[in-house]
Parts: C-alpha cells; sequence; structure tokens
C-alpha cells in the first residue's frame, strides 16, 4: 500500500484534488479524511462522488494529539482493505513533517510513502501565511510538489509574487499554476509513481504550532428561512461578526430547497446539494461567537437571559 499525503491550510481543496485524482487516474484508493471538528462534510462528499472507502476521524489531529489512532488505522485499512493506494487528507492546521514522521514509524514492505503534494489558495495566500505562519511554513518546507488552486481570479502579477514566495521558502519545490483540472492523465499517474526516499529529512519548522489556538464549532440539524437569509449570514460570517473564521462549510435546508456552502478566508459560495439526513455546519476559526451562531442557525434556539452579547467595536467601553 503506497500512501500519498495531500496537505493544505484550511479551504486550500485537498478534497476536491482528490475527487480529481481518482477520476483521472481510476485507481484503486482508500481515503484517510482527519476532520478539525465533529462535522464528515467532505468525507460525505467523497463516499457519494467517488464511491471510494473513506475513513473518517474527526477527535484528533492526526499530526499530533491524534498520531497513535492515525498509526493504528493506516495498519488497520492495510490489512483489512489492502488499497494499493491510501490517500491521507489531513486537517489544514496540520504540520506535514509531523504527519510524514508518524507514517515512517509503521513503515514497512508492505507499506510505503509516496512524495506529498501540498495545496496552496492562490487568492488569500499572503494573508494566510502572514496570519498563520507555522502552518504555511511547515506545509511549504516539506512538499516537494506545491499545486497552487484557485489561480484563475489571480492576475500575472500575484502569481508571479505568489512563486516568488513559495520559493523564498522552497527553493526546490516544484510548483503546479496552470490548473490541476486541466493537466493531461500522465501528469496525474506520476504523482503515484513518486516515491519519497526513507533517508531524506524532513523538515522542521522553526516554532512549534499550538492549535489549541484553534476551535471548531459544529452545528447539527441548522436551518436558515430562505436562501436569501443564508446570503446574509455567510457575509456576515465573512466580514467577522461571529470571530476570526478562515474555513467554514456546511449542508443545510433553507425553506424549500437544500444548500451548501463554503467559506475560505473572506469568500464563499453557495451550491445546490441533495438532502441528507443530518444537516451540518461547521465554524473553524478563533474567538466563535458561539451564542449568535447557535441563536441564528438552531431553529427555536434562544440563547439564556445570562448571556452578555459581545459589543461591537462601537459600542465598546460604552456605557
Amino acid at each position: 500500500m503506497k500512501i500519498l499525503v495531500v496537505s493544505g491550510f484550511l479551504g486550500a481543496g485537498k478534497t476536491t484534488f482528490i475527487q480529481a485524482m481518482t477520476q483521472k487516474t481510476g485507481r484503486d484508493f482508500a481515503v484517510y479524511e482527519n476532520e478539525y471538528g465533529r462535522a464528515d462534510i467532505d468525507a460525505k462528499l467523497l463516499e457519494s462522488s467517488a464511491a471510494l472507502s473513506v475513513w473518517e476521524s474527526t477527535e484528533n489531529c492526526v499530526c499530533c494529539s491524534g498520531k497513535a489512532d492515525f498509526a493504528s488505522a493506516v495498519l488497520t485499512i492495510s490489512g483489512t482493505l489492502d488499497p494499493e493506494y491510501l490517500i491521507v487528507e489531513p486537517t489544514g492546521v496540520a504540520k506535514l513533517s509531523n504527519i510524514l514522521e508518524n507514517v515512517r514509524r509503521i513503515q514497512y514492505g508492505r507499506i510505503s510513502l509516496l512524495q506529498p503534494v501540498t495545496l496552496v489558495d492562490a487568492t488569500c495566500f499572503l494573508r494566510q501565511k502572514r496570519e498563520y505562519p507555522d502552518i504555511y511554513l511547515d506545509q511549504l518546507r516539506t512538499a516537494p510538489l506545491i499545486v497552487c488552486s484557485k489561480t484563475e481570479r489571480a492576475d500575472p502579477a500575484e502569481l508571479a509574487r505568489l512563486e516568488q514566495e513559495i520559493h523564498s521558502e522552497n527553493p526546490s519545490a516544484e510548483i503546479l499554476f496552470t490548473p490541476y483540472a486541466d493537466q493531461p492523465p500522465e501528469w496525474w499517474q506520476q504523482l503515484l509513481n513518486r516515491p519519497l526516499n526513507p533517508d531524506e529529512p524532513v523538515c522542521t519548522p522553526p516554532a512549534e504550532f499550538d492549535q489549541s489556538c484553534f476551535e471548531s464549532m459544529t452545528l447539527e440539524q441548522p436551518a436558515m428561512p430562505s436562501p436569501t437569509h443564508l446570503i446574509a449570514f455567510l457575509d456576515a460570517l465573512a466580514a467577522g461578526v461571529f470571530g476570526k473564521i478562515p474555513r467554514a462549510k456546511g449542508l443545510l435546508p433553507c425553506g424549500g430547497e437544500w444548500l451548501r456552502f463554503d467559506l475560505v478566508d473572506r469568500v464563499w459560495a453557495i451550491t445546490g446539494t441533495d438532502p441528507v439526513e443530518t444537516a451540518q455546519c461547521v465554524f473553524i476559526g478563533t474567538d466563535l461567537y458561539r451564542p449568535g451562531l447557535r441563536e441564528l442557525l438552531i431553529p427555536g434556539w434562544k440563547p439564556a437571559s445570562c448571556v452578555v452579547r459581545r459589543k461591537s467595536p462601537r459600542t465598546a467601553g460604552k456605557k
């Protein structure tokens, strides 16, 4: 079983990349999905769109607190399913170097590592690198291949600066700027035939990243009265009304239809989706305004009378 780790910060497009890989190559895959938060929205998407065997982990990050469970799961997948390839999609706040070291500890004749891939969102790379440098430095320095997603939204000057920034952190990295969906099947196949040298050192970031600075909040059975209400909510979410939230996603009913929303950094999108048994939303960030999220998304929920609402910057400090 060959293991390919597809890393990238929150919202970089890892799940979409994996979907494309399964369609372009037609190989025998299983996927290990590590969500930050209890929602398994992306795992459901992979299972429904590509008929994949998906193992889910939503309790701990596979690079640190959940590394023992991760190692056990990899061995179990190898011994039971024995797929040709296992794709590991870690949470966006995981350190790629730690994940590779964890897998190296359990390598033997039947389990080997491929060169990992890191996805970078071209539309918000500079801002997210500035705000979360330890994650970015680790993911950029560790991966031999950097795939830039959403490049169609960036102008040539932005892409030139992005290339300079990436090479300043990883001078030997191969960088793909053209849309990966347009790559020929040969390009996808070669990703599955690039073994990672077992003697090659894995980079160590300059500082330890404390994942406790991130919070996650999962809401079950959320609903909105209409798509218009959802649009207004996402505008407020992107503006920081509910905290600093670089990633949010959900599947929920909005009036008479079901919608999926995705928010990355300050950009959001809505698409139609089929109904699911359990509607879910997940929010990842810092300083989450949990009472406000519950009040808007959970029908019939009312805050306790003792709850003190967070003041806006304009009213903070006023009596």
